[in-house]
C-alpha cells in the first residue's frame, strides 16, 4: 500500500470515528431531552413544599420523566400512587428518620461525576456534606436521627458478581464526626479477631439505642450479618449469607436478601426475614430477585424496589411470609416513611 493510500485509509477511519462520536452525542442529547419531558400516562408531579416531619407521608426519589425527575417527592403513605409534590432537591439515594435526611448526590463535572452525601434538616436544608468515594448504593438514618450511613461502590458496580469493592461510612449528625469506613472497626468472627485484605461492608441499618447497628460483611467469597457497636468500634459476625439488612421498628427482626443456589448469577437473591431471638429465617412470598435494602413501612409490611419501565417501581409484601407482592408506586425508589 502506498503512502497516499495509507493516508486516505487513516483519514477515512478518523472520519468514521468522528461520525460515530457525533452520533452518540446526539443520541445521548436526544435521550436527555426526552427524560426532561413528561411521560404520557405517568404520575402527576408538581413543585411544592416537602418536609420530613409531616405525619403519614412517604418521601422518595421520583424517577418519572419530566422536569422533576430525580427530585425528592412526597405522597400520602395511604395513597402512594397519588399525585406527587416535588422538592427541587435531587438525590440518587435517600433515607430519613426523626426529621433528619441523608441524600446521596452526583456532582456533575466537565470530565466525570463525583459524589457527595448531604445531611438534611426537616425542611430539606443542607446541614453538612461529605465526599463519597464512589457510586452511591445504600443510605440509612438511625431512628433517632442522630446517625446516618451510606454505602458506595469504589470498584465494580454490582453486588451480584464478585469483582467489586464497597465503602460504608457512618456520621454523627449532631457533631459531624465521620467514620469514613467500617473497615476501621475491629472484626470478631467465631469469637476471634479477624483480619483480611478483602473485607467489604455495606447496607448499614441502625437500632434505636444510638449504639447498635447491623450491616453486611463480605470476605473470602462469603457474606455475613454483623452486629456493630459504635462505642466499642467493633463488629461481630452473627450469620452467613445475609445482605442488605433492614432492622424492624421493634428491633427484633432483620429483613434481608439471601443468595439462593440455582438462580441466575446476575439475579441471585430472594427476600427473607430473620428473627434475631430464634435465628429462624422466613422466606417472603416474592419470587423475583430483589437487589434492594428493603424498608419497613410498619411492623408487618416491607417495601422494596424492582426494575420498572422508567427506572424502578415500589412493591410491598407482608413480612411474615404470607400474601403476595403488590405494586404500590411506579417510577420511584428510596422510600422513607416520615412523620
Amino acid at each position: 500500500m502506498t503512502v497516499r493510500n495509507r493516508i486516505l485509509v487513516l483519514v477515512s477511519a478518523v472520519a468514521v470515528l468522528a461520525a460515530v462520536a457525533v452520533g452518540s452525542v446526539l443520541h445521548a442529547s436526544a435521550r436527555a431531552e426526552r427524560r426532561n419531558q413528561t411521560q404520557a400516562g405517568g404520575p402527576a408531579v408538581t413543585p411544592g413544599t416537602v418536609t420530613l416531619t409531616d405525619p403519614g407521608r412517604m418521601v422518595f426519589r421520583n424517577m418519572a420523566w419530566g422536569p422533576h425527575r430525580d427530585e425528592l417527592t412526597t405522597v400520602p403513605a395511604s395513597d402512594p400512587s397519588g399525585p406527587r409534590t416535588a422538592s427541587g432537591v435531587k438525590c440518587l439515594r435517600f433515607y430519613a428518620a426523626a426529621g433528619t435526611g441523608v441524600c446521596l448526590q452526583a456532582v456533575h463535572g466537565a470530565v466525570s461525576d463525583t459524589y457527595r452525601a448531604l445531611i438534611l434538616d426537616a425542611r430539606l436544608k443542607e446541614k453538612a456534606h461529605y465526599d463519597v468515594p464512589g457510586i452511591p448504593s445504600r443510605a440509612r438514618v438511625s431512628p433517632t436521627g442522630h446517625f446516618a450511613a451510606w454505602t458506595a461502590f469504589v470498584g465494580g458496580d454490582s453486588y451480584a458478581g464478585t469483582n467489586f469493592s464497597t465503602r460504608a461510612a457512618i456520621v454523627d449528625t449532631r457533631t459531624g464526626k465521620l467514620i469514613p469506613s467500617l473497615e476501621e472497626f475491629r472484626i470478631v468472627k467465631d469469637d476471634h479477631r479477624y483480619q483480611a485484605a478483602d473485607v467489604n461492608f455495606w447496607g448499614v441499618t441502625f437500632a434505636s439505642d444510638d449504639r447498635t447497628f447491623y450491616a453486611t460483611l463480605a470476605t473470602k467469597g462469603k457474606t455475613y450479618l454483623v452486629r456493630g457497636d459504635l462505642r466499642a468500634r467493633t463488629v461481630t459476625t452473627l450469620r452467613t449469607n445475609v445482605e442488605c439488612p433492614s432492622l424492624s421498628p421493634d428491633g427484633t427482626r432483620i429483613a434481608f436478601k439471601k443468595r439462593v443456589p440455582g438462580l441466575p448469577a446476575d439475579a441471585p437473591w430472594h427476600l427473607y426475614v430473620l428473627d434475631l431471638r430464634t435465628m429462624r429465617e422466613t422466606p417472603l412470598a416474592e419470587s423475583r430477585s430483589v437487589d434492594d435494602q428493603a424498608v419497613w413501612r410498619d411492623p408487618r409490611t416491607l417495601v422494596y424496589a424492582l426494575p420498572g419501565d422508567y427506572g424502578a417501581d415500589l412493591y410491598e409484601i407482608p413480612a411474615d411470609g404470607t400474601g403476595k407482592p403488590r405494586r404500590i408506586s411506579t417510577t420511584a425508589v428510596s422510600p422513607a416513611y416520615v412523620g
